[in-house]
């Protein structure tokens, strides 16, 4: 078992590590746009532009998810305990889902307002302030955006993947206005169209980051390639084509629990079959990460769940 114990420094130094990423982007988000919001709102209300104003509160709305970014990956660091076994890491998971919530509840506010102005047809007047305004929000966005990015590929937080996508969206809707911003003089109700174009925007970002964070939530069959693996490993145990089937992948942050059954020959005694069952769970996570759990059955007696779904071998 020394490849277990060998493990365990290395995970914990992969979890300092992402927290610390988390926590660099979260207050690098949140500096970067206060000052952002503050610039966007005073430029539209210089130009009375519905338009900016909006894109303004949702530059603020993405300090808000980066202050739920932080508290996720504070709590998700937090050790198993009693009442938690698996551990803190779907707070990550939770942080995402309020996130999603949070901008479409942001969306459902611009999309109100900007109907409103399509009724009053009020005047606005771009100007070079929301011009060079415009233009910083879109650079120093999709420069957060990257930066999340990045943080998400050395990490794998669903959470800073979810702001990563705020920040983007921020900038495209900054990209829109910028558009409009030319296209004004010509049309008396590009503003109000802006603002809803931009909410809807930022209401497919919200759709996606809470479908993205509840698919691991409900708990999930691995995919084929970590099927795959597992296939070749029983067999590469055992020496013989084990069946299994009913899987059931359980993810926890940086931890996962897989359980599925395995049938083995009537004529395995029921030390032969834990033996290999329970060497099989070792070489899963010394190989994969993944904390295993088998239930086996003897042959012509599975209980097949999911025939068509949930099978291999």
């Amino acid at each position: 078992m020394s490849h277990i114990k060998n493990e365990q420094p290395l995970t914990n130094m992969t979890k300092s590590r992402n927290t610390k990423l988390s926590y660099l982007e979260g207050w690098l988000s949140i500096a970067i746009n206060i000052l952002l919001f503050g610039l966007k709102y005073w430029a539209g209300i210089v130009s009375g532009s519905i338009a900016i104003i909006a894109d303004a509160w949702h530059t603020l709305s993405d300090s808000i998810s980066s202050i739920f970014l932080l508290i996720g990956a504070k709590v998700s660091e937090k050790p198993p305990d009693e009442r938690h076994p698996f551990g803190h890491g779907r707070a990550e998971l939770i942080t995402a889902i309020l996130i999603g919530m949070f901008l479409a509840f942001v969306a459902y506010e611009f999309i109100s307002e900007s109907i409103e102005r399509l009724h009053q047809k009020p005047e606005f007047h771009y100007g070079i302030i929301a011009i060079v305004v415009t233009i910083l929000s879109i650079i120093s966005k999709e420069g957060l955006a990257q930066f999340a990015f990045w943080a998400f590929r050395r990490t794998h937080s669903n959470a800073l993947r979810a702001d990563a996508w705020h920040h983007r969206s921020d900038a495209f809707s900054s990209l829109i206005i910028l558009v409009g911003i030319f296209l004004g003089r010509f049309f008396w109700w590009i503003d109000a169209v802006l603002g809803i174009i931009v909410a809807m925007l930022i209401l497919y970002s919200a759709f996606e980051i809470i479908r993205e964070a509840v698919d691991p939530l409900m708990g999930k069959i691995p995919d084929k390639s970590t099927l795959r693996e597992i296939k070749a490993l029983c067999l590469d145990i055992s020496g013989r084509p084990l069946r299994a089937h009913h899987f059931h992948l359980h993810e926890y942050g940086d931890h996962a629990e897989l359980t599925f059954h395995l049938v083995f020959p009537r004529d395995y005694t029921l030390l032969q079959a834990h033996t290999l069952a329970n060497e099989l769970e070792l070489t899963i996570r010394d190989k994969l990460n993944i904390e295993a759990t088998i239930h086996m059955e003897p042959e012509g007696e599975e209980h097949d769940y999911f025939p068509e779904k949930n099978k291999f071998m």
